[in-house]
């Protein structure tokens, strides 16, 4: 009786590693797969389009809430955070608007650490900045613009995953050869 459960406990033992590495092959299968598309000329054309609207987008928002501040003498807390994220943002997007153009030029996108931050910090304070403005007028309107743009973040992610890595996903690349074990 104690034999028959150790075998069960060794099946299922073995079962669940054999899942593992049939997950992780999985796994690297689609990482190569998403490298494979990332390399794809046409796809980064399309992702330097949308950072130019981002950027743009965020650039010109950032002017036009920062106007306001320019003839005040003291500010409050939630306008000087505003004035300075955007501060710390319009400069990188504007940088980043124009390494753009060079990027559409050469027909591929920068993978620069240094421009990975610089998004990453651009896009970040700006966001930081349109709460904070918002957070000036009014606290409800800040709260509610922090709630939704974490919402429109995950709508863009479902949508994107869903257009991008949909079933037919793995039938735009040629089959790779698996190895025999």
């Amino acid at each position: 009786m104690n034999e028959d459960k150790e075998f069960l406990v060794e099946q299922a033992r073995l079962m669940d590693a054999e899942a593992e590495a049939s997950a992780e092959a999985e796994a690297e299968r689609i990482r190569q797969e998403v490298e494979d598309a990332a390399s794809d000329p046409a796809t980064q054309g399309e992702w330097i389009r949308q950072s130019n609207l981002i950027y743009g987008g965020l650039a010109g928002a950032g002017l036009v809430v920062v106007q306001p501040f320019l003839t005040e003498t003291s500010l409050d807390l939630s306008a000087k955070v505003c004035v300075t994220a955007f501060a710390v943002s319009i400069p990188l997007l504007a940088a980043l608007l124009v390494l753009n153009r060079q990027e559409e030029f050469r027909h591929r996108a920068s993978r620069s650490w240094l421009v990975g931050l610089a998004k990453a910090v651009a896009q970040g304070s700006g966001f930081v900045g349109l709460t904070a403005a918002f957070w000036h007028i009014s606290i409800i309107a800040g709260i509610a613009f922090l709630a939704m743009g974490c919402v429109a973040v995950g709508v863009h992610s479902s949508g994107f995953v869903q257009l991008e890595y949909d079933s037919k996903f793995r039938s735009r690349f040629r089959p790779r050869k698996t190895p025999e074990a």
